[in-house]
C-alpha cells in the first residue's frame, strides 16, 4: 500500500470513531437529562446547565478528532 492510502483509511478512521463515540455520549446525556428533568422539575435549570455543559466536553472530543485526523492527513 501506499502511503497516502494509508493516510486516507487512518483519516476516515479516526474521524469515523472520533464522530460516533461522541454522538452516543450526547445521546446518552440528553435521554438521561430529560429523565432526571421529568422526574424533578423544579431542578430542570440546574440539570439543563450541567448536561449542556457535559454535551460542550464530549463535542471537544470531536472536535480533537478533527485536529488529528487533518494533522494525519496532511503533515508529511
Amino acid at each position: 500500500m501506499e502511503l497516502e492510502a494509508i493516510r486516507l483509511i487512518t483519516t476516515v478512521a479516526v474521524i469515523g470513531v472520533g464522530t460516533v463515540a461522541p454522538a452516543i455520549s450526547i445521546g446518552i446525556i440528553g435521554s438521561k437529562a430529560v429523565n432526571a428533568i421529568s422526574r424533578n422539575p423544579e431542578a430542570g435549570s440546574k440539570i439543563q446547565t450541567a448536561m449542556v455543559l457535559a454535551i460542550a466536553f464530549a463535542e471537544a472530543i470531536a472536535i480533537y478528532a478533527l485536529v488529528v485526523s487533518l494533522v494525519v492527513k496532511f503533515v508529511k
